[in-house]
């Protein structure tokens, strides 16, 4: 048998069930009550988890479209108006000379929300087809989207901020477009997902394999 099929013990496979808040493991006879430490609710697997991970990422990857074609933010002053969307304001900061403002704004803007939607496609993939290669590797992928996740709104506060400090009556006025708010829901939507996936389910499958054999 090859080594990443080998049989690794879980809580499941040794009859108990952990705390999804706070990772304590508890008898599984417990399954329903609420946690000892943290008062959580036990469950085997988050209920419907894995559906309600694919409409919201099926959701943020709609939104997505308009989110970078619709501007995200629309500039009016005495010397004309302008809307600009994110793509095309990384453009501009880039041209300006501030290229390190531009990278800030364009891996979180961009970069971020794609790789992170990427992610969870991947995940939830590998969940549907019980595939077994780098379970630790995934269990890693999934923290490190919880971590990065909350970056991914950095340009929507900084269009939020110049809005409520850029006004200066008729000599100039910055409000938020539409993009702003469909790339808010992305960021919302992709963090929905995230959290609705349960990272148990990707071990699920190995102990199924073992079990079979």
């Amino acid at each position: 048998m090859s080594a990443p099929h080998r049989f690794i013990p879980t809580a499941r496979s040794m009859g108990l069930v952990a705390c999804h808040a706070c990772q304590l493991l508890s008898p599984r006879f417990l399954t329903g009550r609420r946690c000892p430490r943290c008062g959580a609710h036990l469950r085997h697997r988050k209920p419907e988890g894995l559906l309600r991970s694919w409409a919201f990422l099926i959701a943020a990857m709609i939104l997505h479209v308009p989110a970078n074609l619709l501007p995200i933010m629309s500039t009016q002053s005495v010397f004309g108006s302008s809307r600009d969307t994110v793509f095309s304001g990384v453009v501009y900061v880039w041209l300006s000379g501030s290229r390190a403002l531009a990278l800030l704004i364009l891996i979180p803007s961009i970069v971020v929300p794609i790789m992170k939607m990427m992610s969870l496609f991947l995940l939830l993939m590998s969940v549907h087809f019980r595939a077994t290669w780098r379970l630790r590797q995934r269990t890693r992928l999934y923290r490190l989207l919880e971590t990065i996740g909350r970056w991914s709104m950095l340009d929507v506060f900084v269009v939020a901020l110049l809005a409520a400090l850029v006004h200066a009556g008729r000599l100039a006025t910055i409000v938020p477009g539409p993009g702003a708010l469909a790339f808010a829901a992305v960021v919302v939507l992709t963090m929905l997902a995230s959290l609705s996936f349960d990272p148990r389910l990707l071990w699920d499958a190995l102990e199924e394999n073992h079990e079979q054999q």
